[in-house]
């Protein structure tokens, strides 16, 4: 029976007609959103424009939001999303008009250079089988390195490294990333292992994948996903182009595979430090304020402040270290991750993190703040009113407990901030598509977009987008997106 059988082709008939009357059933929903609800979009421009202040996102009414954790100022103007939006404005003012946007830009694509890529797999396969050599001699075993049993037997059996209470599937003793990054502190097998791992997964996914999706002009068109995180963030698929490392030379050499068409210049546009700025605006912490309303280097302060480190004589790796600790507070960092990320003892570790709530008692106060509404809500919420469910806040595990506590914290932070861009791209959408510019937006990786520009239109589309990032929302501090053009992805200035 073809019905007991999804795959039978006899089915293919009946599946089309579903995907018609799909199709057609959001074409007339798209519509109904367009002559429905186009004015309360935004509120100069008809389609999408004007920007969100602050005084749409924290309402001043005898009733205040759920779970309040920003500072409150006087209403702003009606229709707008703020932090007492509902789910379903969210959906009709934010989500479904970008759906047009994302379409466009699946379409477009971006384009790769898939002879630097092929030539880039070469390399690195070379320096795959040199790091397999290396793990067969300091082992003194030959073994399949992708087999976790084999691996597991050679690391923990014949090498009689210390063995992890975790185990995997079948329970073979687990060589899980964090097993193997602790057991690479000890000894250097493991440390080659997890570098043959990234390498050959970068190989697999990036170098090995891109050229053969690529279209006749070069062109990945990857599907973008508005529901696949919980905090509203955009997903890609088929490829994935959001885990493309930035701080490795290997995935540096692979962005600089990713270039305009030909004759254009491809543009980034990132916001700065947007997540700790967000902090800022949240916690309303003195110190956070006036650093980012005066522009002083919010890395420099912190070790300043946490380290005692004077900010005229410190060097780069204690900037660095106090960066760790900024983003690590951000997504709720605990000692033991913290210690484990700065190579310090856990003593150290929450004497850092202590220090620091000492010296911004506003973002400590923001979090406690945050975790009593969310223990009371059970539920957190972005400052445009996309709201995300957390039942484990009052678990009795304390595993499941941590991470739902973290979560809350940082939901808001990274939930307001993807927001935040869908905004940006809404505006800049209907900016450009105003002005009839050539150029196209492209890609979006969280904080980042980037788009395929037309050379003469160049400084016009810097300034455009720069702008309406910017001004896409206010809040108590600056927003700053940093914007440059390049031939490649790797080279954007």
């Amino acid at each position: 029976m073809t019905k007991e059988n999804p795959a039978d082709p006899k089915r293919l008939a009946e599946a089309a007609a579903a995907v018609v009357r799909l199709a057609k059933t959001l074409g007339e929903q798209m519509r109904e959103a367009e002559v429905a609800r186009p004015k309360e979009l935004l509120r100069d421009e008809p389609g999408l424009g004007g920007a969100i202040t602050t005084e749409m996102m924290f309402a001043d009414s005898t009733k205040k939001p759920a779970n309040d954790v920003g500072p409150t100022v006087r209403r702003g103007g009606s229709g707008e999303l703020n932090q007492e939006s509902t789910l379903e404005d969210v959906y009709w003012k934010l989500d479904l008009p970008l759906v047009k946007v994302l379409l466009q830009m699946e379409q477009a694509g971006v384009r790769v250079d898939s002879d630097v890529l092929r030539e880039m797999s070469s390399r690195l396969a070379v320096t795959i089988d040199d790091l397999a050599e290396r793990v067969y001699a300091s082992s003194g075993h030959r073994f399949n390195i992708n087999s976790p049993k084999q691996l597991g037997d050679v690391l923990f059996n014949k090498m009689d490294l210390p063995k992890p209470m975790k185990h995997g599937k079948g329970k073979v003793i687990s060589t899980a990333q964090d097993i193997l990054e602790d057991l690479a502190e000890h000894h250097e097998v493991p440390a080659l292992v997890l570098e043959y791992r990234q390498l050959q997964k970068l190989k697999g996914t990036y170098l090995d994948a891109l050229p053969v999706l690529a279209d006749a002009q070069g062109r990945i068109h990857t599907t973008f996903n508005q529901v696949g995180t919980a905090t509203g963030r955009l997903s890609s698929t088929n490829p994935n182009l959001q885990n493309i490392p930035v701080r490795t030379a290997v995935g540096r050499e692979i962005r600089a595979a990713f270039i305009a068409a030909p004759g254009n210049l491809l543009m980034s546009a990132d916001y700065s430090q947007i997540e700790l700025r967000l902090m800022a605006h949240f916690s309303q912490d003195p110190l956070l304020l006036d650093a980012y309303r005066t522009g002083k280097d919010i890395h420099t302060l912190t070790a300043a402040e946490v380290f005692e480190v004077d900010a005229e004589t410190m060097d780069k790796e204690t900037r660095a270290r106090a960066k760790a600790v900024n983003f690590g507070i951000v997504y709720g960092i605990s000692p033991f991750g913290l210690a484990a990320q700065l190579g310090i003892d856990q003593k150290t570790a929450k004497d850092y993190i202590a220090r620091y709530f000492e010296r911004y008692k506003g973002v400590a106060e923001f979090i406690e703040r945050t975790l009593e509404t969310v223990r009371r809500d059970q539920s957190v919420r972005t400052a445009f009113g996309r709201v995300r469910p957390i039942p484990d806040i009052q678990s009795r595990n304390p595993n499941q407990r941590g991470f739902a506590e973290r979560t809350a914290v940082n939901t808001p932070l990274q939930g307001t901030a993807a927001d935040l861009i869908k905004i940006a791209m809404l505006r800049i959408d209907a900016a450009m598509r105003e002005r009839k510019l050539k150029s196209v937006m492209t890609l979006q990786v969280h904080d980042e977009l980037l788009f395929d520009v037309v050379p003469h239109e160049a400084d016009e589309i810097q300034e455009l987008v720069k702008r309406e990032m910017e001004s896409a929302a206010e809040f108590s501090v600056p927003i700053v997106a940093e914007v440059g053009l390049g031939k490649n992805w790797r080279d954007i200035k």
